[in-house]
């Protein structure tokens, strides 16, 4: 009973942080960069389940440093991100199925929160406030940006190290987000329940939130059905967030 409970307080706010940064990564046409960046971190997960430490840590060295690898590389080659991080994501997986024995693919692949200890919980609730303390500072900033980068310019923002910010953000949670949805999924993790609340929000402010709230419904819901059935919860949090999806199509804000 008690691991179900942690499982639910980290699944539910990795949720929370993944649909509001999730909201800014729909605004932004990014969605799709946390599948990539969610398979950049498998080759972490696949040698932290090897050699038996914390899988978070392993998916978060390796996405931390793709990450870094992504923003110098725009700066380099001035080429979309999404370009440049399906480059290095396809990378990583090669190394990942090259070197990875097949006994560890499959929490890997779509993840395994039924082992959390203390230390584990404590840290990932940590970094999730963090993460949507961050990103709330950053929101109005980056949305500038979006609009017009030159415009933020001139109201003196630093585009660049925003984009820095803004990218670590997106890759902790999903470093975070692989210890619940695996590798495979995590794109689901911060684009559905943006996807969803852009259907029923009707201005910015209520926009990010309500992700932030839908993010967290789903996974809770996920984990809550997992604990009843038996079944892989990964999975159950990405059908659930697909389900708020095909509910809020009936209530679409025109």
């Amino acid at each position: 009973m008690i691991q179900v409970i942690l499982a639910l307080i980290v699944a539910g706010l990795v949720g929370a942080a993944g649909g509001y940064i999730g909201s800014l990564m729909l605004t932004k046409r990014m969605s799709l960069v946390g599948g990539p960046l969610g398979h950049l971190a498998i080759p972490g997960v696949g040698l932290a389940l090897i050699f038996g430490f914390d899988v978070s840590l392993g998916a978060g060295i390796f996405i931390l440093f793709g990450t870094v690898l992504i923003w110098l590389l725009e700066l380099k080659t001035k080429l979309p991100l999404e370009a440049l991080t399906a480059i290095v994501f396809a990378l990583s997986t090669a190394v990942f199925f090259l070197f990875i024995p097949e006994e560890y693919a499959v929490p890997a692949l779509i993840g395994d929160i039924s082992l959390l200890t203390i230390p584990t919980v404590i840290v990932s609730i940590l970094l999730c406030l963090l993460i949507l303390y961050i990103t709330k500072k950053i929101f109005s900033k980056i949305m500038l940006a979006v609009i017009s980068e030159d415009l933020a310019k001139a109201e003196g923002v630093n585009v660049r190290n925003y984009n820095l910010l803004y990218m670590t953000c997106i890759g902790l949670t999903i470093a975070l987000g692989i210890r619940i949805v695996g590798g495979l999924m995590t794109a689901a993790l911060v684009a559905i329940p943006a996807a969803t609340s852009r259907n029923l929000s009707t201005n910015l402010k209520q926009y990010s939130y309500l992700s932030a709230i839908l993010g967290f419904a789903s996974s809770i819901g996920g984990v809550y059905a997992s604990s009843i059935t038996g079944l892989s919860a990964g999975p159950l949090i990405v059908i659930t967030s697909a389900l708020f999806f095909l509910l809020s199509l009936f209530f679409k804000k025109n």
